[in-house]
């Protein structure tokens, strides 16, 4: 995934949750994908579909222990 794809990514993810805060790093070892962070929180993963139809998938796990 290139610079301009995860500013692109970056900036859907932010109007569509309505949070100027969220942003995407490269992951070192990974081409394909992008980790998502609010400020310093690591949330989720953004991939490229497998289809490579220009497709994305945002993965965002929910632990137990974050629940109230």
């Amino acid at each position: 995934m290139d610079e301009r794809m995860m500013r692109k990514l970056e900036g859907h993810l932010r109007g569509t949750f309505a949070n100027a805060r969220i942003s995407l790093v490269p992951r070192p070892k990974q081409k394909d994908s992008a980790e998502v962070y609010i400020n310093d929180e690591f949330i989720g993963v953004v991939f490229e579909d497998e289809d490579g139809d220009g497709s994305f998938m945002f993965e965002m796990a929910i632990l137990a222990e974050d629940l109230p």
